[in-house]
């Protein structure tokens, strides 16, 4: 990685519409930045319209962001832990959690779900299905595109799955589940589902997308993706929030051997399988990538890489998606770690 300064001036440059960054090195965080607005944009008579210099939110390093697919490492954290605690089996077929799966897909395993091995689809619009329950109906029943461990396809419905899996091998929702086992023991108080529901924490959160489709205008405290918002804003695809800070824990959680601050979350055992997690993705990891590299990225803007070779975490959380969609975010998270 580049000396600091550099690397802040590349996100401050290239992040919009605006960014906190965090950089943790041997457990010191070096880096802590903010930079541009967290709303810029509202919706007004006519559609979204750029809000007055007087209305806008500046970005700070507080700044609460919705995650998007970095909850899938917050689930494959649930599911080692679940394993752990001999609730479930990571190489069991998962019909034996969730029977209701497509025909095939419950020989798939937790293992392959979170690896996107499981032959799942990758999406599925759920708004024409009238209630929760028929939507996470159709998402669990969905046909399968391979069998089982026979190809890869990144999927929202195999972690939306594997979800579902762990909240009735464990007797707990994921949001619960979350709390007593990872932000609760660690005292992470900004990470978590449902933002709006707890005090002061939506006026702190970034905005995303305008969604009129969806009947929100312009997104804020609470989950930007549309299957997590039918679902109730908790699935094991999406709908965490939290800040940069408090997502450089994470990573620092794996690269302790599943301890941080003194505090034990995971066996050595299972966090050494890095649940969830992708390894050597030069397109968003830059220089940095390698085979000792793990890390994600979230749809909103989001991202937070892992150097074991250097005990580098770096958390990059933008909102790429205000007001809409088109603005590209992996030459940013790529530009930030190997910035020149």
């Amino acid at each position: 990685m580049a000396p600091l300064p550099e690397v802040v001036a590349v996100a401050r440059r290239y992040a919009r519409p605006g960014f906190v960054l965090c950089v943790v090195r041997g457990g010191e965080t070096v880096v802590a930045e903010a930079g541009g607005t967290a709303v810029r944009w509202g919706a007004g008579p006519g559609g979204v319209e750029e809000l007055p210099e007087a209305r806008r939110v500046p970005m700070t390093v507080d700044t609460v962001f919705d995650l998007a697919s970095l909850t899938k490492l917050y689930t494959g954290l649930l599911v080692a832990r679940a394993a752990q605690e001999g609730l479930l089996e990571l190489d069991a077929p998962v019909e034996g959690c969730v029977p209701e799966v497509a025909p095939g897909a419950g020989r798939a395993t937790l293992r392959q779900l979170l690896a996107h091995t499981g032959g799942m689809a990758a999406d599925l619009d759920l708004a024409p299905y009238p209630t929760r329950a028929a939507r996470l109906a159709a998402a669990l029943g969905h046909p399968l595109e391979y069998p089982p461990g026979q190809g890869e396809r990144y999927s929202d419905l195999g972690l939306i799955t594997a979800g579902v899996a762990v909240e009735r091998a464990a007797g707990a929702g994921l949001d619960v589940l979350l709390e007593r086992w990872f932000t609760g023991p660690l005292g992470l108080v900004d990470t978590g589902f449902r933002p709006g529901r707890v005090p002061g924490r939506a006026a702190r959160c970034a905005a995303t997308e305008y969604q009129p489709w969806t009947g929100r205008g312009v997104v804020r405290g609470e989950v930007h993706d549309e299957k997590a918002f039918l679902l109730g804003g908790v699935a094991g695809h999406a709908g965490l929030f939290s800040t940069a800070r408090e997502v450089a824990v994470l990573g620092q959680v794996l690269l302790g051997g599943g301890r941080y601050g003194g505090v034990r979350v995971l066996a050595p055992e299972y966090a050494a399988l890095w649940p969830g997690w992708e390894r050597d993705r030069p397109a968003y990891m830059g220089t940095l990538a390698s085979p000792e590299t793990f890390g994600h990225c979230g749809f909103t803007g989001t991202s937070v890489v892992v150097d074991r070779r250097s005990g580098t975490v770096l958390v990059l959380l933008t909102n790429r998606v205000h007001p809409s969609r088109e603005r590209e975010a992996a030459g940013v998270r790529a530009a930030v770690a190997s910035a020149p």
